[in-house]
Order: structure tokens, then C-alpha cells, then sequence
């Protein structure tokens, strides 16, 4: 073999390797915007399944103890009994399978009854990724009643 074979065998040149590094880095630069979008509307979503469950856990509470859980006593009482003594005979729970967990984003739900709009309901929210108030995408907040929060 001669010596022109064997040097061109050894590897890929500089160019060859800035190549792909520019292809790679092109594709990354296509890729990852469109699949951080998603994690976002993944957590959005997220946050109003929660919120589902944890409205069909408070309906149930109060089917059986006859009123919502006062502000108070929060969610937690979805999962343990209530000090109260009467609520304490009625409740039959608990009503979710594990703890209430935090928002998609780390934060706790905020949880409010009587809720401001009437004596008989209650408003449970999420202020989204920016924890602030109104916003938009993923800083959107999520709402028990599809409105704007009123701190």
C-alpha cells in the first residue's frame, strides 16, 4: 500500500468534522424549540386534569358531608378526616388516593371557600409558571371556574 492509501485512511479531516457539528447543531436548533413548546402545553394540560380530580373529590366531600371544605381546612381534608366532629361523622373519605400534590409548575394550589362569587361554592386556582396573576401559555392561570383570579 502506498503512503497516500494509508494517510487517507486515518480519519475525518477538520472540515468533515465542522460539517456535522454544523448539521447537528442546525437540527438542535430546529428541534428543541418545538419540543420545550410542548413541555409547556404538557404542563398546562397537566394542571387542569388535576384540577378535575380535585373538583370531583370536593363534590364528592360534598355530597357526604353536605358543604365544601372551608378555606381552612383545605384540600388536605380530601384526604384526611376533618376535626370538625359533625363533618367528622359524615366524611367518608378519603376521597383522593395520595396527597394533593403541588402544581405542574412546584407550587401550591390555592384553595378558597366560600369562594367569592357566593357563600355555597369554592374557587380553586393555579397562577401557572409565573405564579403572577392573569398571563398568557404556560403563565396562564388555571381556574376552577374558567375566569380571572381576584387575589
Amino acid at each position: 500500500m502506498s503512503s497516500d492509501r494509508r494517510r487517507s485512511r486515518r480519519g475525518f479531516t477538520l472540515i468533515e468534522l465542522l460539517v456535522v457539528i454544523a448539521i447537528i447543531a442546525t437540527l438542535a436548533g430546529v428541534v428543541a424549540p418545538a419540543l420545550f413548546s410542548n413541555v409547556g402545553r404538557a404542563k398546562s394540560t397537566a394542571a387542569r386534569a388535576q384540577l378535575e380530580i380535585f373538583a370531583l373529590a370536593l363534590d364528592a366531600y360534598r355530597i357526604d358531608v353536605g358543604k365544601y371544605p372551608t378555606t381552612d381546612e383545605g384540600l388536605a381534608v380530601l384526604r384526611v378526616a376533618p376535626i370538625d366532629a359533625r363533618a367528622a361523622a359524615l366524611w367518608r373519605g378519603p376521597y383522593l388516593r395520595q396527597a394533593v400534590p403541588a402544581d405542574p409548575w412546584g407550587a401550591a394550589w390555592v384553595y378558597r371557600s366560600p369562594s367569592q362569587s357566593g357563600p355555597d361554592g369554592y374557587e380553586l386556582y393555579s397562577l401557572g409558571r409565573d405564579q403572577r396573576p392573569d398571563g398568557a401559555g404556560e403563565d396562564a392561570d388555571v381556574t376552577s371556574w374558567g375566569g380571572r383570579v381576584n387575589p
